[in-house]
């Protein structure tokens, strides 16, 4: 019987593949025309982008894997959006900054463009050609957009001859809603090749305009690390087309941008995808602070619709733009408050950071954070915080729940959020009888004070264990865990540890072949010469002989001044060896090839260098920072500026800050030390340096040497060894 139905099944499978094989062809050619017919649909609003001068190559890496991932020169791509030659693109494809920039449009010839706006919220750039009767695609609606629908990418960049039909990459939406709301993500594949590109629909009409984007972060190049990776983004359409008008205000002459809306407090952090919306903070003169918001207010909802997380708080507002409204309701206390009225800013004021007053003991992943050193006369020192305690929890004072942390950097992580004058909590471990106290403090500006003397020990050694995170609040004792069990509970199993077991045995040599670390990577130290074949640089690097990879080593980035051209390694190694071993540094010598000094250009070839020694080496992210004479001292200033991820501070000598300094970001932090000769020609304007920089509220140590020019500073053995205990004190907080 069993026979005749295995039998019976194998026959009507012979019968039914047939069907099922032609219905797949048949699904498979309609998918293929379809898809044939929306790039026909959409390719004659595809135009291809060219340009030139301007900085002639950008390598961009990435910075995890210092690996270079693309050179911005050659074609791009860009959606024509408007009949009387509007053209939008991602603004990735002019960041080489070019001098022109030329547009091929399928059927319409070459033409000159010129840049009229940007939009730096979603980081799309429109540009204008002198050319009628443009075709303009349609948009896909977005309340029609969900998870699943074919969607496709295009671009102009493979093929010159742009009358012939534009390179496809296909794929599915796969999610809705991503970037805080600005962007639909598709997991066809996005790249170089085709940002600036439109995502289409099966039907040809257009979801929106390819670009690199992050959750994390914002600007030029933010989100490219994720490129042919099945993740990609689209500003939609209709977005687009939504703020168009505002976008053609804009001329060749006098550009429009613009800027997403800014409520006014800190990044949250990477719980707020659990956290309630509660703001720790608002920042003075912010859109927050003039709509009446107060730190330790609760969002409870945004123009009606109830807000439950943090990130559901970012997705309602971080979609407007500068100069949008919208009404919310807070919980302040036991009552709600109606705010009717909060008008995002464009430009967020300077906020100042706060200040506690400790210094961290780094490498340490257990729970909380050893205090190393407490500053005198600091909110620390006066809330009664003594060298050895633990701080266990963190939070503002305002009636909110305390955080549980483990480790530096996700205290300084915490810590980002509060401003001067805010009031925080602190739940603290006692290093005498392990106390714990609960402890109040003011937090106060950044002070400029360098410690005269530190600790020595500064690090617990144990950089590459991973952090442990904190226990769950209220969690049983896991069965068996004699740490958690009750003290008092005898084991019957437990034998008096004063008779003898007979039969444990006595402890096995140590057998001298199996303690031969030969199997161990051996770690390269001294002076070392290195090149970078594929950007074809040269640098050399200082590894003291106390390195030990448990141990997180400060980066010290040296750019030379002009004309010397890496031959000051030797000089820079006898000056720096002693300190690099007491404070656990790593120096780094970055070379320019140009013999008048450095040029911004060259910041990704630094970069690059940087992240070869971070590949190798066990380095401290906090302690990262470039130093610099001279010209080099300005190119540190540049660096410091545009490598944000990964600068820490800035530390001149007779150098001037040529161009106004960008906003401070709160969980980028970075730090100056300006050095100059009293007899310096330019002393003055090198002095100028400091306002410009305390105006944004950035942390800056002036010292003016006197009776010195334009010596280095290490001329000044008492400066220079209050920049390495600056150095050494970096992650202050």
């Amino acid at each position: 019987m069993t026979r005749r139905i295995l039998f019976g099944m194998m026959l009507l499978g012979l019968i039914v593949s047939p069907a099922l094989v032609r219905a797949q062809g048949d699904v498979n050619e309609e998918t293929e025309k379809a898809m044939k017919a929306a790039s026909a649909k959409v390719a004659p609003s595809i135009v291809r982008i060219e340009t030139t001068g301007g900085q002639d190559v950008i390598v961009w890496t990435d910075r995890s894997t210092g690996a270079p991932i693309r050179k911005v020169v050659g074609p791009t791509t860009g959606l024509i959006v408007d009949s009387d030659g509007y053209i939008i693109t991602s603004s990735f494809n002019f960041i080489n900054k070019p001098s022109y920039i030329f547009v091929t449009v399928p059927g319409k010839g070459r033409s000159v463009a010129k840049v009229v706006a940007t939009d730096l919220s979603r980081m799309l750039t429109l540009v204008k050609v002198e050319m009628k009767n443009l075709p303009v695609p349609a948009a896909f609606p977005k309340k029609e957009m969900d998870v699943g629908l074919w969607s496709m990418a295009f671009g102009r960049t493979l093929n010159p001859v742009v009358d012939q039909p534009p390179s496809m990459s296909a794929g599915i939406v796969s999610a809705v809603g991503r970037i805080w709301g600005k962007a639909v993500q598709t997991d066809a594949k996005v790249s170089p090749n085709n940002y600036g590109g439109p995502l289409v629909a099966i039907d040809g009409r257009v979801l929106g305009v390819l670009v690199p984007a992050s959750p994390q972060s914002e600007g030029e190049n933010a989100g490219i690390e994720w490129y042919d990776s099945g993740i990609g983004f689209a500003i939609p359409l209709e977005d687009i087309n939504r703020v168009l008008p505002k976008l053609k205000a804009g001329t060749a002459d006098k550009p429009v941008n613009l800027r997403g809306g800014m409520f006014g407090f800190p990044q949250p952090q990477p719980s707020q995808y659990l956290a309630p919306a509660v703001i720790a903070s608002v920042a003075p003169e912010s859109a927050a602070e003039k709509a009446g918001i107060k730190g330790g207010d609760l969002v409870v909802s945004v123009d009606g619709k109830a807000i439950h997380t943090m990130a559901q708080f970012l997705h309602a507002f971080k979609p407007l733009y500068e100069g949008d409204s919208f009404a919310m309701k807070v919980k302040r206390g036991d009552k709600e408050i109606d705010i009717p009225k909060v008008t995002l800013q464009g430009i967020q004021t300077a906020v100042d950071p706060g200040f506690l007053g400790i210094l961290p003991m780094r490498d340490d992943p257990e729970e909380g954070l050893e205090i190393r050193y407490v500053y005198p006369n600091s909110p620390a020192s006066k809330a009664g915080l003594k060298e050895g305690d633990r701080i266990m929890k963190v939070g503002p004072a305002a009636g909110m729940a305390l955080t549980a942390f483990a480790g530096r950097d996700r205290f300084m992580t915490i810590m980002s959020q509060f401003t001067a004058n805010t009031d925080l909590k602190l739940e603290v471990k006692r290093k005498d009888g392990g106390k714990v106290e609960t402890l109040t403090a003011r937090l106060v500006s950044f002070t400029e004070d360098v410690p005269e003397k530190l600790p020595k020990e500064s690090s617990a050694a144990r950089a590459l264990e991973k952090a442990k995170d904190p226990p769950k609040k209220d969690a049983p004792p896991k069965k068996g865990d004699p740490k958690k069990e009750d003290p008092k509970k005898e084991d019957p199993k437990k034998e008096d540890p004063k008779k003898e077991d007979p039969k444990k045995e006595e402890p096995k040599k140590a057998d001298p072949k199996k303690e031969d670390k030969k199997d161990e990577p051996k770690i390269e130290k001294g002076l070392l010469k290195r090149a970078n074949a594929t950007l074809g640089r040269n640098y050399w690097v200082f590894i003291p002989r106390t390195y030990k990879p448990n141990v997180a080593h400060g980066l010290v980035v040296w750019l030379h001044p002009a004309g010397r051209e890496g031959r000051d390694a030797d000089d820079m190694v006898d000056l720096w060896e002693d300190f690099c071993e007491d404070h656990n540094m790593i120096l780094l010598g970055s070379i320019s090839d140009n013999k008048n000094g450095w040029v911004a250009t060259e910041s990704e070839g630094v970069v690059s260098d940087i992240n070869a020694v971070l590949n190798q080496y066990t380095i401290d992210r906090q302690r990262i920072l470039v130093h610099g004479a001279g010209i080099g001292g300005q190119m540190a200033y540049y660096m410091g500026f545009n490598a944000r991820d990964l600068i820490r501070g800035v530390a001149t000598s007779g150098a001037v800050l040529a161009n106004q300094p960008k906003d401070l970001v709160a969980n980028q932090r970075l730090q100056f030390f300006i050095s100059a000769g009293e007899k310096d020609p330019i002393v003055k304007d090198i002095t100028d340096s400091k306002p410009k920089l305390t105006e944004r509220k950035y942390n800056v140590i002036l010292r003016i040497v006197k009776d010195k020019g334009k010596e280095y500073l290490a001329d000044s053995p008492e400066s220079f060894l209050e920049m390495i205990r600056w150095i050494d004190s970096m992650d202050r907080n």
